[in-house]
């Protein structure tokens, strides 16, 4: 288990704890090639409720994050009020993290990370089970501000080359950082129509910051690896990769595991990039 500097991360021991508190709920997001919520429905954490990705965090028509009133509208529809403590995982593991940044970024303040999602729990000898709970009883959500701090776009990305005291971070696999691919591993070579990086990035895929079982490494780990690409606590870094997910797991790492405080996810990242037309691109 990584040593933080918030209460964001949470281990299968506390969750266990918590898993009867009317005011904690569990979310299971489902990612990439999970449509139909297979691994949810194969075995889930008991009391734990699915969300597809897209379908709760992203805007319905934009490629953008509901606005705030509709941010409220869904969260209270789901049964989260202001004072909800919501935790998440995700499958894959990114997703539940995405989720994190998202809920922040949008202005819920009581939201944490299961650390290790089913993996982590699986592996401590924890059941899984096949049958979700009751739906949630609908409650009234207030509206909130967002986060912009969390954010950049690309916009102040390309103004932001080559400037000294500000570092990108690339979490892509080595083949998409290289220029060899857009699409992640696995999967089916599409995203974008260039291939390459944004100039001067750093590589740092998101794996290399998870143990075997999805869970974070320790922080002494981390932090040799976050410095090894050259990030110093106080200067500004940007994390990136294809749509943001993993991404944010670098986010994470870097403001909730080491204390950084002047990081912002490119969201838009590769997907974006890559179709820009005029915009620089390193191989």
């Amino acid at each position: 288990m990584a040593a933080r500097t918030s209460s964001a991360l949470v281990d299968p021991a506390w969750l266990k704890k918590h898993l009867g508190d009317l005011k904690v709920r569990l979310i299971e997001i489902a990612g990439m090639n999970q449509d139909e919520m297979q691994a949810y429905k194969a075995g889930h954490v008991p009391g734990a409720v699915c969300w597809k990705w897209k379908e709760m965090l992203w805007d319905s028509h934009r490629r953008d994050f509901p606005s705030p009133e509709e941010f409220a509208g869904r969260c209270g529809a789901a049964g989260i009020a202001n004072d909800t403590t919501v935790v998440f995982y995700g499958e894959g593991v990114q997703f539940g993290i995405y989720a994190w940044w998202v809920f922040r970024y949008c202005g819920h303040a009581r939201v944490k990370v299961l650390d290790g999602a089913r993996y982590r729990w699986a592996a401590e000898g924890r059941p899984l089970v096949t049958e979700a709970p009751p739906p949630a009883v609908p409650v009234h959500y207030e509206s909130v501000k967002r986060s912009e701090k969390m954010r950049i776009r690309r916009d102040k990305v390309l103004a932001a080359l080559g400037r000294n005291g500000i570092l990108m971070l690339d979490g892509r696999s080595p083949e998409e950082y290289s220029g060899q691919r857009v699409g992640g591993p696995g999967g089916p070579d599409v995203g974008a129509v260039r291939y390459g990086r944004i100039p001067g990035a750093k590589h740092l895929y998101f794996e290399e910051l998870l143990d075997a079982n999805k869970a974070f490494k320790p922080a002494s780990e981390l932090q040799q690896l976050v410095t090894a690409r050259g990030a110093a606590p106080d200067e500004e870094i940007v994390t990136y990769c294809r749509m943001s997910h993993r991404a944010t797991v670098l986010y994470f790492a870097l403001t909730q595991l080491l204390g950084y405080k002047k990081v912002r996810v490119y969201d838009g990242s590769w997907t974006e990039w890559g179709n820009l037309v005029g915009v620089p691109v390193e191989r």
